[in-house]
């Protein structure tokens, strides 16, 4: 049987295109369509490759995406001397709007409700007497991370999920023993002792659904550092 996680409990269309804007370093009114499109449908092969339930709106945001592209590709009439709106505006008109829905709904969520303290994950932890900021890592983050992983063992490997003899269940009661022993954990650490690409794909998937239930929290020292795993710990 393979394990299907679900993605759009993590994040979703909207935010893969911020994501890949943001590791291309461009402005959201510049985008490269035709590079992004590209990354945009890799993600997706990725993600089928992970056996994750890709959700309709990541379906319709390509076809979106390859539209834009191919209107861009079409040649410009020279005597058509009107002014042709971007073909890109709707979908610029529409991040920005996320972005800023995102913004005020970040905004709520770190305010206290009802006089109690909001509990705010991954925002700042203490090492001896030193405070670290951390950077908050998201789905396509650690997707990237993944992928690093992979290719750093199996350079030239075609990702496909086969469910063999490993359970991802199992594979989330290891992470979290791990965890429990060591506090943190490397995310390529998790990887070190593993050769078989189907039990690197099926503890990835593990910790995805550990992730999306609240048992495991990810983060960063800063942008582009090392992925850190911990468990969370229910607040008394």
């Amino acid at each position: 049987m393979t394990f299907t996680t679900k993605l759009e409990v993590f994040e979703g269309p909207l935010d893969l295109l911020l994501h890949l804007i943001k590791i291309n370093e461009v402005g959201i009114s510049d985008i490269p369509i035709a590079t992004i499109t590209y990354q945009y449908l890799e993600y997706l092969d990725l993600m089928r490759a992970l056996d994750i339930n890709v959700a309709g709106d990541f379906l319709v945001m390509a076809s979106t995406l390859m539209h834009i592209k191919s209107k861009i590709l079409l040649p410009k009439q020279e005597d058509d001397l009107e002014e042709i709106e971007d073909p890109r505006e709707e979908l610029v008109r529409s991040l920005n709007e996320y972005m800023q829905l995102k913004d005020a709904a970040n905004e709520l969520a770190s305010r206290d409700i009802l006089d109690r303290d909001v509990f705010k994950r991954g925002v700042e932890r203490k090492s001896g007497e030193e405070d670290i900021a951390t950077t908050k890592v998201t789905l396509y983050d650690l997707m990237d991370a993944f992928k690093k992983v992979i290719r750093k063992k199996h350079p030239d490997v075609v990702l496909k999920f086969s469910a063999e003899s490993w359970s991802v269940k199992k594979k989330m009661v290891e992470i979290i023993r791990i965890l429990k022993e060591k506090k943190n954990l490397l995310l390529c650490d998790l990887f070190s002792a593993m050769e078989s690409i189907s039990e690197m794909i099926a503890t990835f998937l593990a910790l995805l659904e550990l992730v999306r239930t609240g048992f495991v929290n990810v983060f960063q020292g800063k942008e582009d550092s090392d992925i850190m795993l911990e468990t969370i710990n229910e607040k008394t």
